[in-house]
């Protein structure tokens, strides 16, 4: 399988300021001391994306998974290493980037599209499938800056896909969509990868990059601490969160709080209907059928109500 991404020893280095008047100073070197501090958002990067592939990138907040999208889709330049891609790059970076606000919806698809390198009269070949795709109905012609977050976000995606991309950039803007808009989304990634369009997801969804990508990538203060399978790797994500947890939780309150132990105020404020039948219990289990109190996103999961 030929690499469609390969990202060698990428690092990326930002410098610091306490206040602007320290950057001032430094800019205009009225001594020679240093006012900033050197923070890398990056640092030792290095992975191949085949063609067709799909690779989900996650890790908590802050550890470089945006940074890092912005240097693959060129738009961010990185202080160390290089990216080579071969292919039209799509990307979906941030709510609204690439789009004026002022501008129709009408208007900003066929500027997207020119922008990527399409003619008029191949935008205009698709763009029956991406007014079909964003459903905002009469809003595509109306200003963005009228638009509701999902329906940046529909327009977005469906532009960005309907553009023949052969790589596809994707940074958790799916989050802010309905249900009924990331199941369509799921369905048309799963059709993008079967024509041979490489993936490169960001999501903090844990379910969706099992489902959707073939290795997932773990990013960690910057570092890339486990590549491999997306469940091997979600687990050790898991576990850096557990981790943290225990920093902030020294005993873990029960799950499950006994009937006997509510007080009659909390209970009358929650009990609905005429008391013909109450729930006495409740229990979690896993797909084995045995009792558990921590599950992953997208396991199984049975709930055993005791009435």
């Amino acid at each position: 399988m030929s690499a469609a991404i390969q990202v060698r020893n990428v690092a990326k280095m930002y410098r610091l300021y306490p206040t602007p008047s320290a950057r001032l100073k430094e800019v205009l070197r009225l001594n020679r001391r240093s006012y900033h501090q050197d923070f890398w958002a990056l640092e030792g990067i290095s992975f191949d994306v085949g063609k067709g592939e799909a690779l989900g990138i996650i890790g908590p907040n802050g550890s470089g998974k945006s940074t890092l999208l912005e240097i693959v889709a060129g738009t961010l330049e990185p202080t160390r290493g290089r990216v080579l891609t071969r292919g039209r790059i799509a990307a979906l970076l941030s709510l609204g980037a690439g789009f004026n606000p002022e501008f129709t919806g009408r208007e900003n698809v066929f500027l997207h599209g020119e922008l990527v390198g399409l003619s008029r009269r191949e935008i205009e070949r698709v763009f029956p499938q991406i007014e079909r795709f964003a459903e905002i109905g009469e809003f595509l012609d109306r200003p963005m800056k009228t638009y509701s977050t999902g329906m940046y976000v529909r327009l977005a995606f469906a532009a960005a896909i309907h553009v023949e991309p052969e790589i596809l950039v994707v940074d958790e803007v799916l989050a802010v969509g309905d249900a009924i808009f990331v199941n369509r989304c799921v369905h048309k990634f799963e059709e993008l990868r079967q024509r041979g369009v490489t993936v490169l997801l960001v999501s903090h969804d844990l379910g969706l990059v099992r489902l959707l990508c073939d290795r997932a990538l773990l990013l960690h203060h910057g570092r890339a601490v486990a590549e491999g399978n997306p469940s091997d790797v979600v687990n050790r994500y898991n576990g850096l969160v557990l981790e943290r947890q225990k920093a902030f939780v020294q005993q873990p309150a029960p799950l499950l709080t006994p009937p006997a132990a509510v007080t009659p105020s909390l209970r009358y404020s929650f009990r609905h209907g005429d008391r013909r039948a109450v729930v006495i219990g409740v229990e979690l289990l896993n797909e084995t059928g045995q009792a558990a109190r921590v599950f992953r996103s997208g396991e199984t999961m049975q709930v055993r109500v005791l009435v």
